[in-house]
């Protein structure tokens, strides 16, 4: 696979555990996050950086890298699929991840070639991304309606930017297109590829 794995964690047993299946998967290499500014470096060798984080005792710990990671400057890195990997994630573990913008949450134990093929759908499908004040992720708004009944499901919330992006391993990301919506409901089309 011609992307790049940093795993993101503590340096524990579970965070050696997912590096080592990280490098079993055939990933162009795999190495542990040190910061935005290797992962700029990494990019333009290889356009697919995921990065992989082990299970952390304190979720709040994760929020500086997944902010890092999603509001950096670089198109490339902003989009970059985040995967929490945990045994026997909690409804809050699942809820925290997806508020900041996680891509999938995986539960261990996997096989490689399972977990293998959960990273794998990452690459060349169509995606949904928001931009709103507090977020910046995939659009999870249906997983969230599946684990907890939200009253407030149907307000009318800020501006928001919505972006329809699809990752590949030759060019990395690709925004096929950018629209921003006001609260009014006025939806401008910022760009559109195709």
């Amino acid at each position: 696979m011609k992307a790049y794995a940093y795993v993101v964690g503590p340096g524990d047993t579970a965070w050696q555990t997912l590096f080592d299946m990280a490098g079993n998967i055939g990933f162009a290499g795999v190495s542990d996050y040190r910061g935005i500014s290797q992962v700029v470096q990494q990019a333009g060798e290889t356009p697919v950086c995921y990065f992989l984080f082990s299970p952390v005792a304190d979720l709040s710990a994760l929020r500086p890298v997944a902010d890092a990671i999603r509001f950096a400057s670089s198109r490339t890195i902003r989009f970059s699929p985040m995967v929490y990997c945990a045994e026997d994630p909690s409804i809050d573990t699942i809820m925290a991840c997806i508020n900041m913008g996680f891509d999938d949450i995986v539960a261990l134990p996997q096989s490689t070639s399972k977990l293998r093929e959960r990273l794998g759908r990452q690459i060349g499908q169509n995606m949904v991304f928001y931009e709103t004040a507090g977020y910046f992720g995939p659009d999870r708004r249906n997983r969230v309606a599946a684990l907890k009944p939200n009253p407030v499901a149907n307000r009318v919330g800020g501006p928001f930017r919505r972006l329809e992006i699809v990752r590949n391993l030759l060019d990395g990301v690709s925004v096929l297109r950018d629209e921003f919506s006001s609260p009014s409901g006025d939806v401008a089309a910022m760009q559109t590829l195709q």
